[in-house]
């Protein structure tokens, strides 16, 4: 699953959590589908006590993966993307009085749900990845609804309508909905914004997180470091130039290469390689490559 990736040492949802942890709160629904055991049995052994799990039975949207997560009361609740590494100071929410939509500024408008906003912040129009953007200011993957009840109830009516964008049932239809029921939202500004959604957003996710989570738990003899870099447990380098940016996963073998700005996955073995801008999964076997690669698991 793409939350369980691993970005400078730690899966993408475990960096979301943490920061929710210290931001104060106690309690996280992951709302789980395709390979979920990889996800359930992960937090549960890391995280007992702190995570539910409601299971989506079919990929319907993401609307649809909400409501497994609400309750019909009028509490609030914070919902983030489980892929998407948010820069903001999330503590704020234990005292909001406001509907809340995380927003950030976009080159590409037209990948993204799109907010209109008056002169203050109030959130005036939503659309999910219209063909011509109204703006350039994109929801972030960061809301906070005062009251479950409610967006569950347009959730509810997006499905009983058959209202879908795109083919799926979009979190921005069921909050247009409540933007018509007289609902108001605020649009809150983000300081900065990391998607996992393709290989280039991932390795700028993965240089953002080296900068706060740099480590070095394996073994290095004879190398050259240049920070930040990450290293895992259990992992062996050897006449070796490592970094700067660079991932390198627990359990891994490298000898004689030369690794930037690049994450290398679990077991991986790589000899006499140079290596830039690159992807190289769990327990692949690469050798005398120089260049830019993403290559697969067990390759």
């Amino acid at each position: 699953p793409k939350v369980m990736v691993p970005v400078a040492g730690k899966p993408i949802l475990e960096h979301i959590s943490s920061a929710l942890f210290e931001a104060g709160f106690d309690e996280i629904s992951v709302i789980v589908g395709y390979k979920k055991e990889t996800i359930i049995d992960y937090f549960e052994t890391n995280y007992p006590g702190k995570f539910t799990f409601p299971v989506q039975e079919e990929m319907k949207g993401l609307a649809h993966a909400v409501l497994y997560g609400l309750e019909a009361v009028d509490e609030p609740a914070l919902i983030i993307l489980g892929d998407t590494i948010i820069d903001m100071d999330l503590s704020i929410f234990h005292t909001c009085r406001e509907n809340v939509i995380a927003v950030v500024e976009v080159e590409d408008p037209k990948r993204f749900g799109i907010v209109e906003t008056d002169g203050n912040s109030m959130v005036t129009g939503m659309v999910e990845k219209p063909e011509v953007p109204p703006g350039n200011l994109a929801i972030a993957g960061v809301y906070f609804v005062q009251s479950q009840r409610k967006l569950k109830l347009a959730i509810e009516t997006l499905i009983e309508k058959g209202i879908r964008t795109r083919g799926e049932y979009q979190l921005t239809d069921a909050l247009v909905l409540m933007l018509r029921s007289g609902e108001s939202f605020r649009a809150v500004p983000i300081r900065a914004w990391y998607d996992c959604g393709t290989p280039e957003t991932l390795l700028s996710t993965n240089r953002y997180l080296l900068t706060k989570h740099a480590a070095n738990h394996g073994k290095c003899v004879d190398c050259v470091i240049h920070e930040p870099v990450y290293i895992g447990k259990g992992t062996l380098i050897e006449n070796s130039e490592i970094g700067p940016d660079a991932a390198i996963g627990n359990n891994a073998q490298i000898f004689n290469s030369s690794i930037k700005n690049s994450m290398v996955f679990e077991g991986a073995s790589l000899r006499d390689v140079d290596l830039h801008d690159s992807l190289i999964g769990e327990k692949t076997d690469l050798r005398h490559q120089r260049g830019s690669f993403n290559v697969s698991d067990d390759a």
